[in-house]
């Protein structure tokens, strides 16, 4: 027997209004349906001195807090690798709870068991979203807290990149080259890094179709660029230009296009974008930091209001992916 027309209306409205409800909380969007990123509390990073470092044992090193699957906490993990922080630096990887909304720390960590309790520890006021990447220093205290040096990505990569280490490390943001990596940042944090959810988490059609025009229009600028001069974006060297593009494309596959509805063009469609993420993926630092299984688990399981089923689909392996070469006629 078919389901009467009306009921499958009611069914759809009913739905899509539980839908919008659900996405609030999520994602707040404008009247027209475009997605708003929630403002960070853009605390101010703390560099330590070297000296203070060097007389410090390792547990009471300041701890550089990611989650894998986070792409804003991604870019502070591949500064770390490439410049070889682990003599002054600690990485530590919490977990997405996904029934509770929040990242864990398993094990405990300063007598916390969840990132929110550990930036209550540190004295953080109820307002400020327990976000990764943190930057948190066991070792200083004020009235006996540990101390939050920095959350917010933008600020934590250049931080990083000015961070004490050894004499061999290298500098992803040299003068000669500040103003053109300024210029990346300006063009793919709104368009491709933030762009990407701005396409999965719209509202609207007409929110998604900007979005969508936005984000593609930034990676062919990207792709044209490279063709010019590369291999990099900013030419023989890597740097922080690529360090924040980077997790958003080798995410792009797995979670961007198929959840995210990042589709209107395959990413092999841009040949030195595609190539540009291959030569990337061939420093074994790099490579290290992606956890393709992580990704999905986290995003198709914490993103519910787009993916309601709880289903986690199989993914194609990252390795052939980037290995791969793209079509030559299409």
């Amino acid at each position: 027997m078919s389901i009467p027309p009306v009921l499958v209306s009611a069914a759809r409205l009913g739905w899509h209004w539980q839908w919008n409800q659900l996405m609030n909380g999520l994602a707040p969007a404008d009247k027209e349906g475009n997605y708003i990123r929630p403002a960070s509390n853009q605390l101010k990073a703390i560099i330590p001195s070297k000296q203070d470092l060097d007389n410090r044992s390792k547990d009471s090193l300041p701890h550089l807090i990611i989650g894998r699957s986070c792409p804003w906490a991604h870019r502070t993990w591949l500064v770390h690798k490439l410049r070889n922080l682990d003599q002054y630096l600690t990485i530590h990887v919490v977990d997405a709870d996904h029934q509770g909304g929040r990242w864990k720390l398993d094990p405990p960590w300063l007598g916390c068991n969840s990132l929110i309790d550990l930036y209550k520890r540190c004295g953080s006021p109820p307002t400020h979203r327990a976000t990764v990447p943190v930057l948190i220093d066991p070792d200083k205290t004020k009235d006996k807290s540990p101390l939050l040096l920095g959350n917010e990505s933008a600020q934590l990569v250049e931080a990083l990149n000015q961070w004490p280490s050894n004499k061999h490390a290298p500098d992803l943001a040299p003068i000669a080259l500040k103003e053109e990596i300024e210029n990346w940042q300006n063009i793919l944090q709104y368009a491709v890094n933030d762009g990407v959810y701005r396409c999965g988490f719209a509202r609207t059609q007409s929110a998604y179709d900007r979005a969508s025009n936005e984000l593609f229009s930034a990676l062919e600028k990207v792709n044209q660029s490279l063709s010019s001069k590369g291999p990099w974006l900013c030419g023989e060297q890597i740097t922080l230009a690529d360090v924040r593009l980077f997790p958003t494309l080798i995410r792009w596959e797995m979670i961007y296009m198929p959840l995210f509805g990042c589709s209107q063009k395959p990413l092999w469609a841009f040949t030195k974008l595609w190539e540009w993420r291959q030569g990337l993926m061939r420093i074994p630092s790099i490579a290290s930091t992606c956890d393709s299984s992580a990704w999905r688990k986290d995003y198709y399981g914490a993103l519910f209001p787009l993916r309601p089923s709880h289903i986690i689909p199989s993914g194609p392996d990252l390795n052939q992916i980037v290995k791969a070469n793209p079509p030559k006629h299409q």
